[in-house]
């Protein structure tokens, strides 16, 4: 099992940050052969079923989270989702916060723990690596693009 963290602290207002960490569909423009999108549509409440599908043709697989945390930022508090992986590949959880951060700035931070079925754990610091890059990747993207 590979755990990474991520953080980044951007000049957003806490809602606009979230917002844009919380498009489940723009995920996927930042992860390489992947495309999101939630089931059922807008708006993500806990219950929500997002799916990636990552891969090409017939080699691809679907990564379906369930939102079980929503908690949206309120009045300065900080907010908090977490998905819980439930497909046949990828296992494991992600968390999405944000909260206040130094000079009115927001801090956003990206937990997860992430495992591939049958792959063994001599492989995690590979998969910890990737996960980190393509993951940070992504989530810079997010949190530049509007």
């Amino acid at each position: 099992m590979a755990n990474i963290l991520l953080e980044r602290t951007v000049p957003l207002p806490l809602d606009e940050a979230w917002r844009r960490i919380t498009e489940w569909r723009r995920h996927g423009e930042g992860v390489p052969l992947t495309r999101v999108g939630p089931v059922p549509s807008e708006p993500t409440r806990v219950g929500t079923l997002v799916v990636a599908r990552s891969g090409v043709g017939p080699l691809s697989f679907d990564d379906p989270m369930e939102v079980t945390v929503w908690e949206p930022p309120e009045d300065g508090a900080p907010g908090m989702c977490r998905l819980e992986k439930r497909g046949r590949v990828v296992l494991g959880w992600a968390e999405l916060e944000v909260r206040p951060g130094p000079g009115g700035r927001t801090r956003v931070v990206w937990r997860e723990e992430i495992r591939i079925r049958l792959l063994p754990s001599l492989f995690d610091g590979v998969v910890r690596r990737s996960a980190r890059y393509v993951f940070g990747r992504a989530l810079n993207r997010l949190l530049r693009q509007a």
